[in-house]
């Protein structure tokens, strides 16, 4: 297998609703908007995506309601049947598998968690982590052997006997990403599966997901509508506006360069310093005659701010975690940044 090869391709992907959509979409003329698709009866879940995930990427796939995120997830793992273009899991075209195939994909390679925890009531915690297992056919005490370490790993040790009703609801999702991790999925999907949490056990819940992320490191697609969410987990964005991706890049281009007017509006309020990292403006050595202790490139803007406002050096060379100098940035770049760009107020 092509290491290079992405895990979930994703080209020129449409998902429209409507009475005839495979019909409409072979007619329909080149540069229909989605007010055009509407205003004929049918409606652009998905209009045209195409983007590659990587393997061990986190990509978060962000947008206001109704901007086609989770339809575009759920064509993902087919649970809705494209109209146009193509999918492939693994090199794999996802629209040709036979109905048993599709399945066997699903509960080998796919985990799933939602907003809504989805726990069965009467089931415990155990009981409930161990049900896809159990579906699988997998045997009880390999299933429970199994349950009782990912309980362990999202930090729900001593409650394997408690009910979904005895514990809270950071708890309660807890649960939701053991169960869905108990099949030791390569792909996981994710839909906005901390909005129902109060902020603090949300930020609480951001924290423990990155700690898992960097501990199995899974090909993760995450939805959320929470611009600062996104900033924080991502690996790459994808803003999503009627169907379409807006922009998928990095979190610090994205806040640097936003392509529309759309992506922009997410980024105003956000403080460009605590999202930049130090290795993002940095360019090609060229010759440049740079001296002194290199900048930490891992680093962002806003952590390197004490340093950047008393070094006295125009350019600052950037070296990478091993020490190594990879590039040098402009200083001034980097107070622009921190302190905002006099030439825009």
């Amino acid at each position: 297998m092509n290491s290079d090869r992405p895990v979930i391709s994703c080209k020129n992907v449409w998902k429209l609703f409507g009475p005839n959509p495979r019909r409409y979409l072979a007619g329909m003329p080149k540069g229909h908007s989605y007010e055009d698709i509407r205003a004929d009866g049918y409606i652009a879940g998905v209009k045209d995506v195409t983007l590659d995930v990587a393997k061990g990427e986190m990509l978060v796939i962000m947008g206001l309601s109704g901007s086609g995120k989770s339809t575009l997830v759920r064509c993902f793992s087919r649970l809705h049947d494209i109209t146009g273009g193509t999918i492939e899991i693994d090199g794999q075209d996802i629209m040709a598998l036979p109905e048993k195939e599709l399945i066997e994909l699903r509960r080998s390679k796919m985990g799933m968690v939602f907003q809504s925890f989805g726990l069965l009531p009467h089931r415990t915690v155990l009981e409930n982590v161990a049900f896809p297992l159990e579906m699988r056919g997998q045997d009880k005490h390999a299933r429970r052997a199994r349950a009782l370490e990912v309980i362990k790993l999202v930090g729900l040790e001593g409650r394997e006997e408690y009910f979904p009703r005895e514990l809270s609801g950071g708890q309660q999702q807890r649960v939701g990403i053991a169960r869905s991790l108990a099949i030791e999925p390569d792909i996981w999907f994710l839909d906005e599966p901390f909005s129902a949490l109060d902020p603090l056990i949300r930020r609480e819940m951001q924290d423990e997901f990155l700690r898992l992320q960097d501990m199995l490191g899974k090909t993760i697609v995450f939805i959320t509508h929470d611009f600062d969410e996104a900033l924080r987990l991502a690996d790459r964005i994808a803003i999503m506006k009627d169907g379409a991706v807006e922009q998928c890049d990095t979190p610090d281009k994205i806040v640097l360069n936003p392509m529309t007017p759309y992506v922009k509006k997410f980024t105003e309020e956000i403080d460009k310093a605590h999202v930049v990292h130090a290795n993002v403006l940095a360019g090609p050595i060229n010759g440049a005659a740079v001296e002194g202790d290199p900048i930490p490139g891992h680093l962002t803007i806003h952590q390197l701010a004490r340093r950047l406002v008393n070094d006295s050096r125009d350019l600052l060379p950037v070296a990478d975690k091993s020490g190594t100098v990879t590039g040098v940035m402009e200083r001034q770049k980097a107070l622009d940044v921190l302190l905002g760009d006099e030439k825009n107020g």
